[in-house]
C-alpha cells in the first residue's frame, strides 16, 4: 500500500473512532530550529486531517507529539524530563498516546522507549508522515511503536499544514546536509540534501499567497546550495527573482545560507528583486582561520568578511545576523580574539551565540583541548556584551526613521501593559508601536511609522501611525477568528522572541 493509501486508510479508521468516542484532541510541542517548527506544522496538519482537534492550552490532550533537536547538549534531559512529567497523566488518562519524533528520536531510536517505557511512538526526521498510522497501530497493538528510515520518505512539504500563522509562512525547499562540520549532528540525522524542484517550490508560495500569505521564508539546512541535486548551481539565486515574479507575494525572506557556498548572483538577486528583504542570516562560527579548519567550515574569516562587503555595497540598508559559537575545542585567547574582531568588523545587526557542547557522535566531541566550562562562560559574556553594544549602535541608526512594519500577532510580550502592537519592519527588525486611538490594524496589516526610540533587541514608534495598509493577510487572520478552533497553536519548547525569527535558523549552530 502506497504512502497516501496507508494514510486515507488510518483516516478512515480514526474518523470510525472519532464517532464513536468523541473527537481525539493533540497538542505538538517543539524544540529547536526553524526546519522544526516548520515540520511541526505538518505534523499537526497529518492529525487534524485524519481526525484529530487541537487541545486548548489548559486542557490535557489524548496525543502529546514531542518534535527535538538533537543540537543542544541538554536537548536530552530536556525530553526526558518533559516525558516523566506527562507519566501521571497518562496514568490518568488510559486514552493518551506520547509520540516522539524529529533529531533526537532519530538518533536515540529505541533507546527512548527503554528509558520512558510509556512513549507509545518513537518516529524519525525521515518520516514524519507516518504519524497517524503509527499513532493507531500503537491503539490498535496496545504496545510502542518504533519506526526510523534512514532515508527520506515524503518530502515534508508535500504533507498537509496547520499552519500558524495567516500572514507568514515556511517553505521548504531543502532538507539535509552534505557538509562534514566537525561539531554538527544534523547530517547523520537528516541526511544528505534533498533538493525539491523550482516549480514544486513556486507552486506551494503561489498558494500560499492565495491563501492571504504576505510573507514567506525559504528554509534548507544550507538553503543557498539549493540546487546540487539536480546539477545547477544557480539554481537558488534563479529561484529568489522567480518569487519576484508572484503577485501579491510582499515579503521574501530565507535561512539559513553557507558562507562557502554563497555566490555572487545571489547577492544580486536580493538587491534586483523587490519583495526579497535587506536581511541575510549568514553563520559565522568562529572568527578565527584555525578553528574554522578544526570545524570543517571551508572558508576563512575574509571570505566571510569579503561576503558582508559585498552585500553592503550592493545592500547598504542590509541587516545582518549571524550564529557563533564559543569554546571549540583547541580554542585560545588569539583565536576568541579573532573573532571579536570579525564582530565588530561585521557590524552584526543580531547574533545567535552559543556555548559549544559536546555531542557524541560528532568529531569534535573526542578532540584533544577541550576548552574548561568556565573559560568558555567568560568569553562567551564578553561577546555577548561585545554584540549588546554594537546591536543597540546600530538600531539607534534607526531612530527618526519611517519604517513600513507588518503587523505580529504575540510578538511583544508586553504589549498589553505597554498599550502597544508589534511587528516586524522589512530588515525584520521588531518595532512595537502605539496604534493612537481610532487605528485598529490586524496581524497581517501593513503600517507605517516613526521610530522614536532604540533599544538592542527592538525599536518603538510611539507618535501617530502614519499610515494603515488593510491587507488580504489583515482579512485571512480576521476570518480565522470566527473559525472553529481547539485552542492555541504548535506550543514550543524554548522561549520566542517573534516571528518570523524567534528561534535559531534551520540548523541551530550547525550552520
Amino acid at each position: 500500500m502506497g504512502n497516501a493509501q496507508a494514510r486515507d486508510a488510518t483516516t478512515l479508521e480514526l474518523a470510525m473512532t472519532v464517532t464513536q468516542e468523541g473527537a481525539r484532541t493533540y497538542q505538538v510541542r517543539t524544540y529547536g530550529c526553524q526546519m522544526n517548527v516548520h515540520d511541526s506544522e505538518r505534523l499537526s496538519g497529518l492529525l487534524e486531517d485524519a481526525g484529530y482537534v487541537r487541545a486548548a492550552d489548559d486542557d490535557t490532550a489524548d496525543v502529546v507529539v514531542f518534535n527535538t533537536c538533537a543540537v543542544r547538549e541538554n536537548a536530552d534531559n530536556r525530553l526526558y524530563g518533559n516525558l516523566g512529567h506527562l507519566r501521571p497523566a497518562k496514568v490518568r488518562n488510559p486514552r493518551m498516546q506520547i509520540a516522539v519524533g524529529g533529531c533526537l528520536a532519530q538518533k536515540d531510536q529505541g533507546e527512548i522507549v527503554r528509558k520512558a517505557p510509556w512513549v507509545d511512538v518513537v518516529f524519525g526526521t525521515h518520516n514524519i508522515g507516518s504519524l497517524p498510522v503509527l499513532l493507531e497501530r500503537a491503539r490498535v497493538a496496545g504496545e510502542a511503536q518504533v519506526e526510523l528510515k534512514e532515508s527520506l520518505e515524503v518530502f515534508p512539504s508535500t504533507l498537509p499544514t496547520k499552519r500558524e500563522s495567516a500572514y507568514a509562512a515556511w517553505v521548504a525547499i531543502s532538507v539535509g546536509c552534505n557538509n562534514t562540520c566537525t561539531f554538527c549532528i544534523v547530517p547523520s540525522l537528516r541526511g544528505k540534501e534533498k533538493d525539491r524542484r523550482p516549480g514544486e517550490v513556486l507552486s506551494e508560495v503561489q498558494t500560499l499567497v492565495d491563501q492571504g500569505v504576505l510573507e514567506v521564508t525559504l528554509l534548507g539546512q544550507n538553503v543557498n546550495t539549493y540546487g546540487v541535486e539536480f546539477g545547477d548551481r544557480l539554481a537558488f539565486g534563479k529561484l529568489l527573482r522567480a518569487c519576484g515574479d508572484i503577485a501579491g507575494l510582499e515579503r521574501v525572506r530565507f535561512t539559513s545560507p553557507h558562507p562557502a557556498a554563497f555566490t555572487d548572483d545571489v547577492i544580486a538577486a536580493m538587491a534586483e528583486t523587490p519583495n526579497v528583504m535587506h536581511q541575510l542570516h549568514m553563520p559565522l562560527q568562529s572568527g578565527s582561520d584555525r578553528v574554522l579548519k578544526a570545524m570543517r567550515r571551508s572558508y576563512r574569516a575574509e571570505r566571510y568578511l569579503g561576503i558582508i562587503s559585498r552585500v553592503r555595497a550592493a545592500m547598504p540598508d542590509a541587516a545582518i545576523s549571524t550564529d557563533i559559537i564559543v569554546g571549540f575545542p583547541g580554542e585560545t585567547e588569539e583565536d576568541f580574539q579573532g573573532t571579536l574582531d570579525v564582530v565588530r568588523e561585521s557590524r552584526f545587526a543580531n547574533a545567535f551565540t552559543f556555548q559549544y557542547s559536546i555531542r557524541p557522535g560528532t568529531p569534535a566531541a573526542t578532540m584533544a583541548d577541550q576548552v574548561p566550562k568556565e573559560v568558555v562562560q567568560e568569553r562567551y559574556e564578553r561577546l555577548v556584551a561585545l554584540q549588546e553594544e554594537i546591536s543597540w549602535e546600530e538600531n539607534k541608526k534607526q531612530v527618526g526613521r519611517t519604517l513600513e512594519v507588518l503587523v505580529a500577532e504575540g510578538e511583544g510580550r508586553k504589549d498589553a501593559a505597554t498599550l502597544r502592537l508589534s511587528g516586524r519592519a522589512a530588515d525584520n527588525r521588531l518595532v512595537h508601536f502605539t496604534a493612537g486611538d481610532g487605528v485598529r490594524p490586524r496581524p497581517g496589516d501593513m503600517v507605517t511609522v516613526e521610530v522614536t526610540y532604540a533599544a538592542p533587541h527592538h525599536l518603538v514608534a510611539d507618535g501617530e501611525v502614519l499610515s494603515l495598509r488593510r491587507t488580504r493577510a489583515g482579512e485571512a487572520w480576521e476570518a480565522r477568528q470566527g473559525a472553529p478552533s481547539g485552542g492555541g497553536g504548535v506550543s514550543l519548547g524554548m522561549p520566542t522572541v517573534g516571528r518570523p525569527a524567534p528561534l535559531p535558523p534551520s540548523g541551530c549552530a550547525a550552520h
